[in-house]
């Protein structure tokens, strides 16, 4: 039974992968929320559209209305972190919450350069190679409750130099400023380069907390999923109820 106040949430997925990043958070909280995950532009099943911020911000609107109970909880991945903070910033009346995984490290300054040789790498690598690659990885360490939704849906390794492209020299530790809702730092204690700036980050918000995955890395959701889902719930069981 889902509770009359509970937020809906939206989960919004990592570099190269779809919604399919979160079967098993969907399949955990279905039943006391209303969820959503989507697909960015450039992935899954939009994998023909060009990507860009504006088209990203536009799609987790949509389907924050979709829900169709006001503002809601958006928890987003990686690349999906930094599509989320942007969504905050042009759309606060729609978030309710904003949890980040793996999304609190600034992409300006030196910190960016490993991104921008990963970005201009990638398109040298065969597309057929980089999923085979990504088949056998994922796998091998997950089982496959946990990844089969995403290794079925593909990856979008086409998109990553025009995203990373667009989010490097965009977001740091000031971005948390124009998010109006509060927000939890969710990262995988492994996960030393997309936590580098997490106490910034979270110093910068009014009502931003942090907590960490044990053993996680950066796909905490993966690895830990039980453990990843249960900060989700809790979040969402916290946050004030719609004005």
């Amino acid at each position: 039974m889902k509770a009359a106040d509970a937020p809906p949430i939206v989960f919004v997925h990592g570099t190269r992968f779809s919604a399919g990043q979160w079967s098993p958070q969907i399949a955990a909280l279905q039943g006391d929320f209303r969820v959503a995950a989507v697909d960015l532009p450039g992935h899954g099943a939009r994998a023909a559209q060009p990507w860009s911020l504006d088209a990203a911000t536009e799609i987790i609107a949509s389907a924050v209305d979709s829900l169709d109970r006001g503002p809601a909880l958006v928890v987003g991945h990686s690349l999906g972190g930094y599509a989320a903070l942007e969504f905050a910033r042009r759309c606060p009346e729609r978030l309710r919450g904003l949890v980040l995984a793996g999304a609190s490290a600034s992409t300006r300054g030196p910190w960016a350069t490993p991104y921008r040789w990963v970005a201009g790498l990638v398109p040298r690598i065969p597309a057929h190679r980089l999923a085979r690659w990504n088949d056998r990885l994922l796998r091998r360490l997950y089982p496959p409750e946990v990844v089969e939704a995403t290794v079925l849906a593909g990856y979008a390794f086409h998109t990553l130099p025009a995203a990373w492209g667009e989010v490097l020299g965009r977001f740091d530790a000031g971005s948390m400023r124009h998010v109006a809702a509060p927000a939890l730092l969710l990262n995988g204690e492994k996960d030393t380069v997309f936590r580098s700036g997490e106490l910034d980050f979270a110093r910068a918000h009014p009502h931003a907390r942090i907590e960490l995955v044990p053993r996680a890395g950066h796909l905490a959701n993966f690895d830990a999923p039980d453990a990843f889902t249960d900060a989700v719930r809790r979040f969402a069981q916290q946050l004030p109820a719609r004005s």
